[in-house]
């Protein structure tokens, strides 16, 4: 297990609710290496090359954002490095779906106690990183029944920078030369082929090494 396979970002511009975040990670026993900054810029600048299990990006971060930067192009960021669970208003779910699709970013609406239902993702997300660094090194029979899911995650994380990315970019399509534009749509179309490959492989995975069911 490497040293990041158990840090957790959190990002929230509500240092209260970081801590209550904070506090309720450490319910699971995890005994998780906390990272907790204020905006996305920091959050990039401390990650570095070194990718955490898992990042908390809570919408009030957004509030001390550089002007141009919306919550769909913060999350297309981080999700290149680490899995994201996002905590935002609910209206905020649809402009983030094909990165849900994904399977790279889980999405939590901000409303009532939702903490609780955030620090389950981030677990789950942390012990998934886990079992894929235990995978990859030490691979043995224990961990293989895992392998179609760690498979999803590892991959989804890059494709979903390679399509956010590109979608973003196709948002500005008027802005650009028809040729870039067509290339882009290349891109995206590959890439979103590619998922679908990675899909269907893990699920054929899955299938195939479900345990027997007694007679």
């Amino acid at each position: 297990m490497t040293s990041t396979s158990r840090t957790i970002f959190i990002i929230s511009g509500d240092l209260g609710l970081a801590k209550r975040c904070f506090e309720e990670l450490a319910a699971f026993g995890g005994h998780y290496r906390t990272q907790v900054v204020g905006t996305v810029l920091q959050a990039r600048k401390k990650i570095g090359r070194s990718a955490p299990a898992a990042v908390f990006l809570d919408e009030s971060a957004m509030d001390f954002a550089p002007g141009g930067e919306t919550l769909e192009s913060a999350v297309v960021a981080l999700a290149e490095t680490a899995p994201v669970v996002v905590a935002a208003a609910p209206d905020k779910q649809t402009g983030l779906a094909f990165l849900i699709n994904s399977g790279a970013v889980d999405f939590v609406s901000r409303a009532n106690d939702f903490l609780p239902l955030v620090a389950c993702m981030l677990d789950r997300r942390a012990r998934m990183a886990e079992r894929a660094t235990g995978m990859l090194q030490f691979p043995n029979d224990e961990l293989t029944g895992d392998f179609g899911e760690i498979l999803r995650h590892e991959v989804n994380n890059p494709l979903t920078g390679i399509l956010g990315n590109t979608e973003l970019l196709l948002a500005r399509r008027d802005r650009l030369p028809p040729a870039a534009v067509e290339r882009l749509e290349t891109i995206a179309g590959l890439a979103v082929r590619l998922r679908e490959t990675v899909r269907r492989l893990s699920n054929a995975w899955d299938e195939h090494h479900e345990p027997a069911r007694p007679a």
